[in-house]
């Protein structure tokens, strides 16, 4: 093994528990405002939708539709980062793992319905935070918006609006849940990533995410550099 390579594996060990613990937080919020009962975000929904119609989980229909989410936008000029792959796969695996190991009751309180809707809006966020501080890529929707926004030249709230209304409306369609804890969640969301931005000290107007072809050049650039070296 090149000494290149052991640079590469270091850094990346060293942001490996943050991307961890930010797939296991999302895991986790996704699962508690499922569980709730009242309704989820817009990609939950058609996540579900999709476990309905095939023989998949939840987390397995999160795994394809990232995959097909991170083609399409790599086709419309986004190239993912590491962590983008990483997100297609490790959140839809943490999803089913926890579902497998933690049951969950609904519960007949709307009350606490609502707070663990609450609860699983603040792990999402703090969930994001934690994945997007290593800056080796954004999730595959956030590639697909940034994507269709270069393409088209239409602001980032339009192309959001049609890409979650469109995942919202076809997961209705196929028995996903939605409900007031759907708008809950769109309300929240915003505020507990920003907060979540605030208090960990992220910029996401400064963050600088390397993709793969970035860090595959910074790994060359290494390889080049000692091979130099080693011949002089």
């Amino acid at each position: 093994m090149t000494k290149a390579a052991k640079i590469t594996i270091k850094d990346l060990l060293i942001k490996s528990p943050n991307l961890f613990l930010g797939f296991i937080f999302f895991a986790v919020g996704i699962l508690l405002t499922r569980d709730a009962g009242m309704g989820m975000a817009p990609w939950g929904v058609f996540h579900v939708g999709l476990s309905n119609y095939f023989p998949i989980t939840m987390g397995q229909a999160t795994q394809l539709m990232g995959l097909l989410i991170l083609t399409v936008a790599f086709f419309l000029g986004q190239i993912p980062g590491l962590a983008s792959i990483m997100n297609m796969v490790f959140i839809g695996m943490f999803i089913d793992i926890l579902d497998a190991l933690v049951t969950i009751p609904t519960p007949d309180n709307s009350f606490v319905a609502v707070a663990m809707i609450l609860t699983g809006v603040f792990f999402i966020g703090w969930g994001t935070y934690f994945y997007l501080r290593v800056e080796l890529g954004a999730g595959p929707r956030d590639g697909l918006m940034e994507g269709l926004v270069r393409k088209t030249n239409r602001p980032v709230w339009l192309i959001r609006g049609i890409i979650e209304g469109s995942a919202l409306f076809v997961g209705f369609l196929m028995g996903g849940p939605v409900g007031f804890g759907t708008i809950l969640i769109a309300l929240t969301l915003g505020f507990s990533v920003e907060f979540a931005f605030k208090a960990g000290g992220y910029h996401s107007n400064t963050a600088r995410h390397i993709n793969l072809k970035e860090l595959w050049g910074k790994y060359q650039g290494v390889e080049n550099h000692l091979q130099y070296h080693r011949n002089l």
